[in-house]
């Protein structure tokens, strides 16, 4: 929507989802901006130019790789080489993928000139998690994203047959992933301060009830909103790895998939964003997010932005039991339009 300026007020999401998915993560960003779109239009010319933006593979689920537009627009997909790696469980490649919808890994950078009039960036989205709920709130103002560090990790050992090999005599890789998966959980407690570490996936070969197991692939996701604090997870979960690997005669590798820092929100967006909600809701709750968001790649790039969250249901998403209940649908719609027009205000008082 052409305004009177072309720096641009960008709003919006994504709409792809996960397997077995809700309705809601993702969806609720593009279609809300949508609303707020055609109002803004009906009302006329704005101060600046306002954008509806769907980023592309927000989720990452097919290659386990996530932000993969915001990445580009943002300029931040330097990992180039590891991208070019990535397979879906069919044996796919991410450059091949893409190609059939007449995309080029080569060229995906030049997507940064999509933010280079961008002047603030708004995101509504459901929380994702049980604190909105647990508070009786609607709605919050999200601080930042937890920073990520997302790693294969491939325990190898020797398989064997599982009937003529003694216990003492195996190296089963699958043990020291097991392993691993139970000590994650320690080491996100010892941590604390909304630490979290997440085993998401497990894949074993030869894979037959009558083999020991092989080689175990596993894919490994750590989470906080402090770096130095994530940076010692990660170390705690390698030094174990390489420990488990010694003890159970196995060898162990581990590669870097993709990694974040934690971002921080733009201040003055936050308290725009604060007022807006209790304008709609009486009160506000001001809260990080350990989900991933494209407005974390966007505010890597340099652009102000902020969320906001919607209460979900039992804190439920990634599974189709994800809900919102309709008036809070309704509050965060009307919040985010709140917020966009003080956006503007105060966007078109920079100009």
């Amino acid at each position: 929507l052409p305004g009177d300026s072309e720096r641009a007020l960008l709003i919006g999401g994504h709409i792809d989802s996960v397997p077995n998915g809700g309705w809601l993560d993702g969806a609720l960003n593009v279609m809300a901006g949508v609303e707020v779109l055609r109002r803004i239009a009906d009302e006329g010319t704005p101060s600046v130019t306002v954008r509806l933006v769907n980023w592309a593979d927000e989720e990452g689920a097919r290659f386990g790789r996530s932000l993969f537009g915001s990445s580009a627009a943002a300029g931040s997909m330097a990992d180039q080489d590891e991208l070019r790696k990535r397979k879906d469980a069919e044996g796919v490649s991410l450059p091949d993928a893409i190609a059939r919808f007449d995309v080029d890994l080569d060229t995906a950078l030049e997507a940064r000139s999509e933010l280079e009039n961008a002047a603030a960036y708004l995101e509504l989205h459901i929380e994702q998690g049980p604190v909105l709920e647990a508070l009786d709130l609607p709605l919050g103002v999200v601080l930042g994203t937890f920073g990520v560090e997302r790693h294969q990790v491939t325990f190898r050992g020797q398989a064997a047959h599982a009937g003529s090999t003694p216990m003492d005599k195996r190296r089963d890789a699958l043990a020291g992933a097991a392993r691993l998966e139970l000590e994650i959980r320690e080491i996100a407690k010892r941590i604390g301060e909304g630490a979290v570490c997440t085993m998401g996936g497990v894949v074993t070969k030869p894979g037959i009830v009558t083999s020991v197991v092989e080689t175990a692939e596993c894919l490994l996701d750590q989470r906080h909103l402090d770096a130095v604090q994530l940076a010692e997870m990660l170390s705690n979960a390698e030094a174990a790895s390489r420990r488990f690997a010694e003890e159970e005669n196995i060898e162990v590798e581990w590669e870097r998939i993709w990694n974040i820092e934690p971002i921080l929100f733009d201040e003055r967006l936050i308290e725009l964003a604060d007022e807006s909600i209790r304008e709609v809701a009486g009160s506000s709750h001001r809260l990080p997010s350990g989900p991933l968001h494209d407005a974390a790649e966007v505010a890597r790039a340099g652009v102000p932005t902020v969320m906001l969250f919607v209460q979900s249901l039992r804190g439920l998403s990634h599974t189709k039991l994800e809900d919102t209940k309709e008036e809070h649908l309704e509050l965060a719609v009307q919040a985010l339009d709140r917020l966009a027009d003080k956006t503007l205000a105060m966007l078109g008082g920079e100009a």
